[in-house]
């Protein structure tokens, strides 16, 4: 492997870093504004304010899925650079191109459904759910 090859390979794996940064903080931050917005909802006893969370533990699904979909894809491409795949796609040097990766598990709704992600914002809006008819 000539070393632009494997600069090439540095060069996704910082964008698949940054990517992977991204998703951690949408689970960060949406944990962070539910609860505030929680917290709000203990101190007045409104329910609107569990109804206002859902709101932006949906949002942040959206978003995390999105970064978590790139992610794969440059995985896709990064494997196609090294010469992991079983039937890798020629990639141009330098080439940064995710949108030669679609379908199957590059498609937003396979991973918007993935258990990495499903795990977390599928209790978080359950819970949240079943705050507003229980309690």
């Amino acid at each position: 492997m000539s070393a632009d090859q494997v600069k090439h390979l540095e060069f996704i794996q910082n964008v698949i870093t940054r990517m992977n940064n991204n998703s951690f903080q949408m689970k960060g931050w949406m944990v962070a504004l539910v609860s505030a917005i929680l917290a709000l909802y203990a101190g007045t006893n409104n329910k609107l304010f569990v109804l206002v969370a859902i709101l932006p533990a949906l949002i942040f699904w959206f978003l995390d899925t999105y970064y978590l979909q790139q992610e794969r894809k440059f995985r896709g491409l990064y494997n196609d650079v090294a010469g992991l795949s079983k039937n890798p796609q020629k990639i141009a040097l330098y080439a940064m191109r995710p949108d030669l990766y679609s379908g199957g598990k590059y498609s937003f709704w396979s991973v918007f459904i993935s258990l990495t992600i499903a795990l977390l914002y599928v209790p978080v809006i359950v819970i949240l759910v079943g705050i507003y008819f229980i309690v």
